[in-house]
Formats: structure tokens, C-alpha cells, sequence
């Protein structure tokens, strides 16, 4: 029989309600999310003993003072454990989710009660939303709302509606058809007939279905935490990931007093709005409990109210009025309070390196939010923009597949740990298995499987897929579960020195725990190694550029990865950070320098702290940007530089009469050559910071056949008879008056407009737009050579001379009166493009803005400072 593409059917039906609905989809996104933020706010802000009274106040009203006492102890046990923010994220979750799921279900059902053929149509819809296995629901709840609160509970909802609407439709059936008939023999209108008899008779069962739905909204909103939905859903996934004993019990303990909690107030809640169960209740009381009878009293609605304002009230009380918590140390607000999500996979390396970054990005002023995730789920997370960040994606084998599939939709920030490998490996006292070639007639000695890892792992699928087929290792079962079931049978198996085989990879702790035997891999199935890369959604770096920098420079050697992954060891479950911290305080001066701030967190007062040096500077691009520069630098240095604009004549003549005292513009040995020979005497050379320049003059490109200087001559027509010229006094202007012209007989032809560099390039700038002739006075290196496309005519006869460096030039008395600055100039240097970044950072912030522009290129150059003036102790 051919096969029935139905999967296909329905990825293709996904994809295309995906791409044609969205609108639709972010609509409910927002709805849902916003729903759930105010539900989790509320039960989220007040002391949790406080908020345990409340909860317990509600039992005491539904079901006695017992189950009130019983109530307040689990609730105190589970803030014991340190699990209450997660049970109340779990609440709200099944709070939000029962309440749409009951506003749907219960119209559902009475419109199925009361028509026989919309029963008939939802019956199997309803079989099929019911034994559906829970887990499929995250799949398309993933592709439709991505990760985390929404998928959860839109799952939630569709897993829990059946028992709402068929326990409703049950319910209004089951009413006594006399009762019905005698109703529209007195003329009573349907509707009457629904809100005063059906619907009153039939709370009970509502009632009854009402419960379930909630029962079965927290036992998907746990599943949920498998797609990043907050609360104890995250924390049993975690602990069966890690087959951690102690968490899950925990986790479990937590889930446990939840449900009986909600399945104890709902079952209640149908004595205090049905006639039919107040009614038995009153009986009950009349009979009386004697002894016992002040336990299961109940007060009134009104008394339990005012309790639960109260509590409220003293709960709002202490929040407005208590002291604030301390938070997590910030050496360097550069974040400002800016929230990034970063996911892992529950491996070592993934739970070390995010951590560590978790710790960092707190430090530096963002709020980040960690959270564990399967493989795929991360993936596609990222894609869909629900993830922000992730540091642990092997490339270029293990997560190709994920990689090639979206790629378009991520962007790589950079390797920050090379020379991995996957492998097999068994323990060293199994004798004769040193390849993989080995395993095929030893099959038996494993029992005949290979444990391995997540099944969603990009080794366990080379596994699969590659490994096994190249090696004809067909006989062995590869065990899918988790890394740390992984690990744990390895445990069990080498205490007992049993023949084991696991799919492992280096660097691990596991080499180090155990001697291990890692199998080589002659054909190289596995690849040739992989690195790892911190990996982002797409935009990220845009968004976010100097934490996308820490990450494009972040780097771990193996001894540093192997001794953090080994202090969060030792800090155990749920203690990561901790870990992180203890390997930061024997690690000192990591923080600085994985994620380096203007004076390594905080700006240091240099030696000379106070000193006020004049600074002057010509009306030139790399002088201006240069010059505001280091005016920063100095200012966070605790200097109080004076800057001044001057014409090359009066920067040189007040330099040397020391009312100047430094400058950062000298172009020598040629274009300034002649000031420098006047005044030398009484100038110093601090030192050149900027190499290869060059003196030209410049036409635009659709100007044919002027290539070079010669060729100017006999177009003076085409020119205007002008070379369009900057300040007179440069040493430019006046090489191209005294000598380049003349040499190349331009002399009588052209005029050299004087002017200034502004108005040179307004002039260049209307000439392209007109696409007229223009011959300009230019420079390299100069932003305008980026914006227009211009032809620097070439000097055959050296005209210009040879190139210049820029050089910083300061009065003789200089060096003494300014030691520590001037020791920072005879160190600085600029390359080519970080010139040129910082000129187009103060071009885009406009005149008078030049410090803005300045800032902002030295957040996007962290540790710029430190790398311009450090201060040495």
C-alpha cells in the first residue's frame, strides 16, 4: 500500500497558516502574555509567607481551618526548598490557562447540549484533543508562538478543554426532562429556562469538569517546561535532563502540593455556588461535629475577604516600605538595565559558559535570563527570535544540520573554544577496543548498545546517520536519553567494571574523573572536530554591539573551560552562579577582560589627575575626531584638557610660545615641513601614530580621461580654470602652489581656490550631485573617499613628496609638565579603519555633537581607555 504523506500534509498546513496568519498569532501572543505578566505579578509580589496566607485564607473559607493549617504548611515547605518563585509562575500559568480554556468550554458544551448535531461534530474532535499525546501540542505551539509562556499555554488549553465541555453537556443533559417540560409549559422563554433550571441543577457536574480541566492544565503546564514556559515545568526538566535525584524530588514535592491544593479548592469552590451542595452542606453542619466541629468551620464570605485585604494590604505595605534586596554586583552600568535571553543545552560546557556570561552581563549592567532548553527547541527558538543568545553550538559537524536549516536566520559572533572532538569511548580496563573498527565483533561484550545523549544532539544523529553505517555497527542499539544518564551509567558501569561504551566528546571532565579509552575514528566519521560558537538571532549585533564585540573576542583555553566547568561541580545543582563566582575570585581580572569596560569597570584617576593641558586642533576630520577623542579619555583620566581650533600658522607659533602645549595633527616629514623647520627649536615630537598617508588632488570618477596630474593640463576649460583648495596656511596648499604646479605647468592655468576644508567638500559634495567637473584638494585618509567615487590623479613626478605620518607635536616643556600623558602619546596608535570609524561616528552626530559621536564609537570600542591610557598603581 503506498504511503500516505499525511506529516507532510500537515507541516505544509503549519507552514502555511505560519506565514498567512501571523498577525493572528501575535495577537494571541500578546493577550496571552500579557494575561499571564499581571496574574504572575500579582502572585508573585508579596512575601511568600505572606501569599501563603492568603492562599490559606481562601482554603479556610472553602473547606475549614485543617485544610486552612494544611495549606499554609505546604506552601511554607515549598518556600523552603526555594521553590516558590517557580510555583507561583506555575499558578499563574494554570490560572491563565484554565480560565480560557473554561470561557471556551462551557459555551462549547451547553451549545453541544442543546443541538444534537453540534455534538455529534465535536465528539471526535473532542476524542482527538484528548489522547493526542501531550507532547505533539508543543511542536506547532513552537512554530506558531515560539518559545516560552504562550506555546505552554495555548497547549495547555487544547489538552484540557475536552473534560470542560463534555462534563458541561453531561451535566445540563442529566437534568430531569420533566423539570424542561413543565419550564415551556408555563411559557418560560429558553433562555430563562438554561440560567434559572439546567444551568443551576447541572453546577455540580460543571463543577466536576471545571476541576479536571485545572488537573490537567498543571499537568501540561510541567510538560510546557520542555519549551522554556516558566515555573517547576522548567525545574522537573532540568532535573530529568540531568537525572538529578534531589531536583526532581523537590520539583515533584512542589508539583504535588500544588495539585492538591487546586484540586481541593475547586472541588470546595462547588459547595459555596451551587444551591444543590449548600444545600448538603447545611444539612451536614445541622448534624453538627461536636469535638471536631471547630476545624472544618468556615467563616463567612465577607470575614475570609477582609482577611485576604488585609494580608494584601500588609503584604503591599512591606514592599513599599521595606528595604530594597541587594541585586547582583554592577562594576559598570553599560547595559542599563537591558534584558537579554540566553539559552543552553544541558550540557557542561553550554551550563559553564552561559553562567559565566549570565555573571558577566550582570556585572555590566543587563538583566539576562538563562534558561535550558532540548536542542532542536534552541534552535528554533532562535530563529523565531525568542532567543537572543546561545554560547554552545558545535560547528562545523555536530549542529550543521540545525546551522544549514537556519543559517538566515541567526548570525555567528565567533568561536570561542577550538580543537573539540566527538567520540566514542569505553573505560580502559576493556581490553582490545582501541577503534571503532573494533566495536563490530564485540558487540556482546556491550551488551550490544551504545549509550548515548539527547536525541536531538547533532552527535547522536552523525551517530545515526554516519558513524554506525560507515562502521557496520547496524547490531548495536544507540540508547537515546540525556547527558547525565549518559554519565550516570558510565558511573555505575565503571564502578562495577563492566564493558561500556558511551558517545562522549573532549574536552570533558569524564577524562579526568575515569581512565578512559577514547576510540579512534580511522574513517573519519565524526568530522574533522568541531569549535565552539556563540550564535545569535538575527539583528542581534545591531541591537546589542558591545556585548556582540565581548562575544566576537570571547576565548577560553581548555585548562580555564575545564577549571570553571569543575568549580561549578563543586558549587552543585542550582548553585551555577555561585560557581562562576568562586572560579572569578581565583581567576582575577577576567571579568576586565571578557567583557572590558572604560577603566576596567570604572573610570581611574590617572597620576596626574587635575592637570589641565591645552590642546589645539585644525578644522580637519581625523584632527576634530582625534582631539574630542582624547578630550574623553583625559576627562575620565580626571585631567581637565582645554581644546581650541587654530590655523596651522597660529597652532604652530602658539606651540612654540607654549600657549599651546600639544596637538595631534602634524603631518611630516613633508606637508608641514616648513613650520616644523621655524619653530623645532622649541617643539617635541611626541611621536607618529598614524602611517601611510598621502597629499592629492581628487576629481570625481565620471570625469573621463584624468587619471593623473599630467592630465589636468589643457582642461582648464572643463575645470572652471580652479582647484578647489582648504585653509591657505596648510602645508598642502602651499606644496600645490610653490611646487606641484608648477612642475606639472599648471601654474598659468589654474587658480587654487582658498577656503577651508567645510567648504571644499560643500563644494565637491553639489558638484556630484550636478555631476559636474571638480578637481578638490584631498587627503588619505579621508572619509570622503567611502561616500563618493573619486579618482586620486596620480603624482608621477613626486610633487607632494613622500607620504607623511600624522604625527602628535607638543611645546619643549611638554614631557615634564605632562609625564603620564605624555608617555600615553608615545604609545598611541590608530589603525586605518578605527580612524576611519571614529571620523564617520562624529560626521553622523553632526557639528557641535562631536562628543556625542565620540561616545558613542568608545561604547562600540570597549576598553578603549585602558588601551589609550592606562594606569599603572
Amino acid at each position: 500500500m503506498p504511503r500516505i504523506p499525511l506529516g507532510d500534509w500537515i507541516n505544509s498546513g503549519v507552514n502555511w497558516l505560519r506565514d498567512n496568519l501571523s498577525w493572528l498569532f501575535d495577537f494571541i501572543t500578546s493577550v496571552v502574555q500579557g494575561m499571564y505578566d499581571v496574574v504572575n505579578s500579582v502572585l508573585s509580589a508579596p512575601e511568600p509567607l505572606l501569599m501563603a496566607g492568603i492562599l490559606a485564607v481562601l482554603a479556610w473559607w472553602l473547606r475549614g481551618l485543617l485544610p486552612a493549617v494544611l495549606a499554609f504548611a505546604g506552601f511554607a515547605l515549598i518556600d523552603s526548598i526555594e521553590l516558590w518563585d517557580e510555583a507561583m509562575n506555575t499558578l499563574a500559568l494554570v490560572l491563565v490557562a484554565g480560565v480560557i480554556t473554561i470561557v471556551f468550554a462551557v459555551p462549547l458544551g451547553i451549545w453541544a447540549s442543546r443541538n444534537r448535531t453540534v455534538s455529534a461534530a465535536i465528539r471526535p474532535v473532542l476524542d482527538f484533543m484528548q489522547t493526542m499525546p501531550a507532547f505533539v501540542y508543543l511542536i506547532p505551539g513552537i512554530f506558531f508562538f515560539g518559545l516560552g509562556v504562550v506555546p505552554g499555554v495555548v497547549a495547555t488549553i487544547i489538552f484540557s478543554m475536552p473534560p470542560g465541555v463534555r462534563m458541561t453537556e453531561l451535566g445540563i443533559r442529566q437534568v430531569d426532562a420533566e423539570l424542561v417540560e413543565a419550564a415551556d409549559a408555563f411559557g418560560t422563554h429558553p433562555r430563562r429556562t438554561l440560567l434559572r433550571i439546567q444551568l443551576p441543577l447541572a453546577l455540580p457536574t460543571i463543577m466536576a469538569g471545571i476541576n479536571q480541566v485545572i488537573m490537567l492544565a498543571l499537568s501540561m503546564v510541567v510538560i510546557a517546561g520542555m519549551v522554556g514556559a516558566a515555573g517547576l515545568g522548567a525545574t522537573v526538566f532540568q532535573a530529568i535532563s540531568s537525572v538529578d535525584v534531589a531536583m526532581g524530588f523537590e520539583g515533584g514535592i512542589a508539583v504535588v502540593i500544588l495539585a492538591m491544593y487546586l484540586d481541593r479548592m475547586t472541588s470546595a469552590l462547588n459547595q459555596r455556588v451551587s444551591p444543590l451542595a449548600r444545600r448538603a452542606l447545611a444539612k451536614e453542619r445541622a448534624k453538627g461535629l461536636r469535638g471536631a466541629k471547630v476545624l472544618h468551620w468556615r467563616p463567612a464570605t465577607s470575614v475570609a475577604m477582609v482577611g485576604v485585604v488585609v494580608l494584601a494590604l500588609v503584604a503591599g505595605g512591606m514592599k513599599m516600605f521595606g528595604g530594597n534586596e541587594a541585586g547582583p554586583t554592577v562594576t559598570a552600568d553599560v547595559g542599563k538595565g537591558q534584558s537579554i535571553n540566553i539559552g543552553y543545552i544541558n550540557w557542561d560546557e553550554g551550563i559553564a559558559s552561559t553562567f559565566l556570561w549570565k555573571e558577566l552581563l550582570e556585572q555590566r549592567g543587563f538583566k539576562p535570563k538563562v534558561q535550558s532548553y532540548d536542542v532542536g527547541a534552541l534552535w528554533t527558538g532562535m530563529a523565531a527570535g525568542n532567543v537572543d543568545l546561545q554560547t554552545d553550538a558545535w560547528l562545523p559537524a555536530t549542529h550543521a544540520a540545525y546551522w544549514s536549516k537556519y543559517k538566515n536566520k541567526l548570525e555567528k559572533l565567533g568561536s570561542w573554544y577550538d580543537k573539540t572532538s566527538l567520540e566514542v569511548a569505553v573505560p580502559s580496563y576493556v581490553k582490545g577496543v582501541k577503534s571503532l573498527e573494533d566495536l563490530k565483533s564485540k558487540s556482546s561484550t556491550f551488551q550490544k548498545k551504545i549509550i548515548g545523549i539527547e536525541p536531538g544532539a547533532g552527535e547522536m544523529k552523525l551517530m545515526q546517520n554516519k558513524v554506525i553505517p560507515e562502521y557496520g555497527l547496524k547490531n548495536y542499539t544507540l540508547v537515546k536519553g540525556s547527558t547525565a544518564a549518559m554519565l550516570t551509567q558510565l558511573e555505575r558501569s565503571y564502578a562495577k567494571k563492566e564493558p561500556i561504551a558511551v558517545t562522549l566528546w573532549s574536552p570533558h571532565w569524564a577524562y579526568d574523573k575515569y581512565k578512559l579509552t577514547k576510540l579512534k575514528d580511522p574513517k573519519g566519521a565524526f568530522g574533522k572536530g568541531d569549535h565552539l560558537d556563540a550564535i545569535a538571532r538575527k539583528g542581534f549585533s545591531k541591537e546589542n554591539p558591545q556585548v556582540a564585540k565581548w562575544m566576537k573576542h570571547f576565548k577560553l583555553s581548555e585548562k580555564q573551560l575545564g577549571s570553571l566547568e569543575s568549580a561549578i561541580q563543586d558549587a552543585g545543582k542550582g548553585k551555577e552562579q555561585e560557581g562562576v563566582r568562586a572560579w572569578l575570585k581565583k581567576n582575577p581580572g577576567m571579568v576586565n577582560k571578557l567583557a572590558p569596560v572604560p577603566g576596567g569597570g570604572g573610570d581611574q584617576k590617572g597620576k596626574d589627575a587635575g592637570a589641565a593641558p591645552k590642546i589645539g586642533y585644525f578644522p580637519w576630520d581625523e584632527d576634530i575626531a582625534t582631539t574630542y577623542l582624547w578630550k574623553n579619555v583625559l576627562e575620565r583620566r580626571g585631567y581637565k584638557p582645554e581644546i581650541n581650533q587654530y590655523d596651522v600658522g597660529s597652532m604652530f607659533t602658539g606651540m612654540s610660545s607654549g600657549q599651546v602645549d600639544v596637538e595631534f595633527d602634524g603631518w611630516l616629514p613633508v606637508a608641514q615641513k616648513p613650520y616644523w623647520d621655524r619653530y623645532k627649536k622649541n617643539l617635541v615630537d611626541v611621536g607618529a601614530w598614524y602611517d601611510k598617508t598621502s597629499l592629492e588632488i581628487a576629481v570625481p570618477s565620471y570625469v573621463k580621461d584624468v587619471k593623473s596630474l599630467a592630465d589636468l593640463k589643457g582642461k582648464s576649460g572643463l575645470f572652471k580654470g580652479r582647484i578647489v583648495g582648504i585653509e591657505p596656511g596648510t602645508g598642502e596648499m602651499k606644496l600645490l602652489k610653490g611646487k606641484v604646479l608648477k612642475q606639472y605647468g599648471l601654474d598659468k592655468e589654474y587658480e587654487v581656490t582658498g577656503g577651508s576644508s567645510p567648504a571644499m567638500l560643500a563644494q565637491l559634495q553639489r558638484s556630484y550631485a550636478k555631476k559636474e567637473p571638480v578637481a578638490v584638494v584631498l587627503w588619505s585618509p579621508h572619509w570622503a573617499y567611502d561616500k563618493y567615487k573619486l579618482t586620486k590623479l596620480a603624482d608621477p613626478k613626486k610633487a607632494f613628496g613622500a607620504n607623511n605620518q600624522l604625527h602628535t607635536l607638543a611645546n619643549k616643556s611638554f614631557p615634564q609638565k605632562y609625564p603620564e600623558f605624555n608617555g600615553w602619546l608615545k604609545k598611541w596608535h590608530m589603525s586605518e579603519k578605527e580612524l576611519a570609524s571614529l571620523e564617520a561616528a562624529v560626521q553622523d552626530a553632526g557639528k557641535g555633537n562631536e562628543e556625542k559621536g565620540v561616545q558613542k564609537w568608545m561604547d562600540a570600542h570597549p576598553g578603549i581607555v585602558d588601551q589609550m591610557a592606562p594606569v599603572t598603581s
